[in-house]
């Protein structure tokens, strides 16, 4: 049986359970924003554990998803959330790093470059990060992760000092910093806003997966992806903790039901997308291949300084996550 089966005979089974167990409460919309293209794996992820509730609760809760930074763009979606403008919502985990170092735990340039080191990495760091969104009104529900992260251009990079002077793409802060050790500008640019940024030459290159590339068709504007794997950012769904906390017993074991089965799904997507949107940049006429030796040795000491500095800024939880992670290997 395929994965998409399992995945679909899996959601079938918790909603037919949860039938049994929903309760006889006037139905809740919650607006679920999200800052992807709805045909992003995150964002497919997120439309079927939407559906699942829906379906498991018997309509006591329906999640209505708006992607592509529809309802809130992306940088807004979790002070929605955190302020009840929206009950529930999808965010880029690092996105938050300019609030607290920690955030950024899954940026740390070439700390854990694998799914598998990603997913020790993530468990690791995980209860500090559920303590620190408690803090902020916010529960987390489920986390997946992005493809390693590659260098996109729109010439041949062999070494930094090619980067000088471009415009590059900036999601985060480990984004920011890199730009500016390379000696490129940094560009605060939303996913959703990538294709014209390009187009229109806003940016000239950045750091992201094959599948935001993908997505995008940055191959219209751009035409090299080098392969250095630098780290796997998570996206996380959150809710509202006072809406969790008035959300009935059945109900909630029915959500946290769903936000298990949508991280164990949407990181088998991530797995499986990797191989594709590689493809599909070629296809798009891209040269992909790794990143030469001397560029990869620039990189890496480039790394070591922003670890030295993430861990400052962490300070004690960012050391005890990066020891968890450690022993765990």
């Amino acid at each position: 049986m395929s994965h998409s089966r399992i995945i679909h005979g899996l959601v079938a089974g918790i909603a037919i359970g949860a039938l049994a167990l929903s309760t006889a409460a006037s139905a809740e919309k919650w607006d679920m924003p999200m800052a992807y293209a709805a045909t992003n794996y995150h964002s497919e992820t997120g439309e079927q554990f939407a559906q699942c509730v829906t379906r498991g609760t018997g309509g006591d809760i329906e999640i209505v998803t708006h992607p592509s930074g529809s309802l809130f763009k992306g940088g807004d979606i979790k002070r929605a959330v955190q302020t009840g403008q929206a009950q529930i919502g999808e965010r880029l985990m690092s996105g938050h790093q300019n609030e607290n170092a920690v955030f950024g735990f899954d940026s740390v340039p070439f700390l854990a470059t694998s799914f598998e080191d990603s997913a020790r990495l993530f468990d690791a760091a995980r209860p500090t990060m559920e303590n620190l969104l408690d803090e902020q009104n916010l529960v987390m529900l489920y986390a997946v992760p992005w493809p390693p992260q590659g260098l996109y251009f729109n010439k041949e990079v062999n070494q930094v000092a090619d980067m000088k002077g471009l415009k590059f793409r900036s999601y985060n802060n480990a984004t920011a910093r890199l730009a500016e050790l390379t000696g490129m500008l940094p560009v605060t640019i939303e996913a959703a806003e990538i294709s014209q940024a390009f187009a229109t030459g806003v940016a000239e290159s950045m750091i992201s997966s094959g599948a935001t590339g993908y997505d995008r068709k940055v191959w219209e504007s751009l035409s090299h992806f080098y392969e250095v794997d630098a780290w796997l950012p998570y996206n996380y769904i959150m809710v509202n903790k006072d809406v969790w906390n008035d959300t009935s017993d059945a109900n909630r074991n029915v959500i946290s039901a769903c936000a298990r089965l949508a991280e164990y799904a949407g990181t088998w997507r991530a797995r499986e997308y990797t191989g594709f949107t590689m493809a599909g940049l070629r296809e798009g006429g891209m040269t992909v291949a790794p990143a030469g030796d001397t560029l990869v040795g620039e990189l890496k000491a480039i790394g070591e300084t922003m670890t030295k500095e993430w861990l400052e800024a962490a300070g004690d939880d960012g050391k005890a996550i990066i020891e968890a992670y450690n022993a765990s290997r």
